[in-house]
């Protein structure tokens, strides 16, 4: 491993600190995402349809693969989980699979994404992508980069100045705040702390994830922004503020 001429301990062991200080801050912040995604996959699945089941039955779901496939996990879930309303279900109730809002407590932010993206109707898919007021194409996109990023964050994966493989669809027209993304790296990390931010003001309209995050850069300074494609003015983009 080669190091920049003049680097010392000092500053790689702050670059650790940081990157696990915002880890940890993301973590926390997507956590929240996804209880929401949960709640809204679940309620709207069920009110569209008409059917507290549909999650486990394949009349819903475009590909009988993907559904298999996500059926298998279910029961594997289902099977391990000591939750208390699993198991009170299991003693009262004589249906094999217990309704879509307790399945979707026991599946994982991948798993949603994978339900979403193989239901059958267009109108459900874009019931729920509504509600955050997304197309279903970016609202797929960005759950499946808010899942990976979750994913390093609790892998305790360097994320502060990584190139990320995934690249966020863009969305073409967005009634709510977002940013100028012409001069923004969609691999880079800030584009995806403006989806977290997006997401957050959609269920949370009185959140301080922006509080927090300035916070944490202010604790930070000689942390390089730009190797985390911010742009320079970030904070008075209207998402921001």
């Amino acid at each position: 491993m080669r190091l920049k001429e003049g680097t010392t301990f000092e500053q790689v062991l702050t670059l650790y600190r940081f990157d696990k200080k915002l880890r940890i801050l993301l973590f926390n912040e997507i956590e929240k995402i996804e209880v929401a995604i949960r709640s809204v996959l679940a309620n709207i699945g069920c009110q569209e349809l008409g059917d507290k089941y549909w999650i486990t039955k394949a009349e819903y779901f475009a590909n009988a693969e993907k559904f298999n496939q996500t059926l298998a996990v279910i029961e594997k879930e289902l099977a391990s989980s000591k939750e208390d309303y699993i198991e009170d279900f299991r003693r009262n109730y004589i249906e094999s699979y217990p309704p879509a809002w307790m399945i979707t407590e026991v599946l994982s932010f991948g798993n949603l994404n994978y339900i979403y993206s193989n239901i059958a109707s267009n109108r459900l898919m874009k019931h729920i992508a509504d509600y955050f007021s997304l197309k279903p194409q970016v609202f797929t996109s960005w759950l499946t980069v808010l899942a990976n990023l979750r994913n390093m964050c609790c892998h305790h994966a360097r994320i502060w100045n990584r190139d990320f493989m995934l690249n966020p669809a863009e969305p073409r027209k967005i009634s709510n705040a977002w940013i100028e993304t012409s001069r923004i790296d969609k691999k880079k990390l800030f584009y995806r702390l403006c989806i977290i931010r997006y997401f957050l003001v959609s269920v949370s309209p009185n959140n301080n994830f922006d509080f927090k995050l300035a916070d944490l850069l202010s604790r930070f300074p000689s942390i390089d922004l730009t190797a985390m494609g911010f742009c320079q003015d970030w904070k008075n983009e209207p998402l921001w503020k």
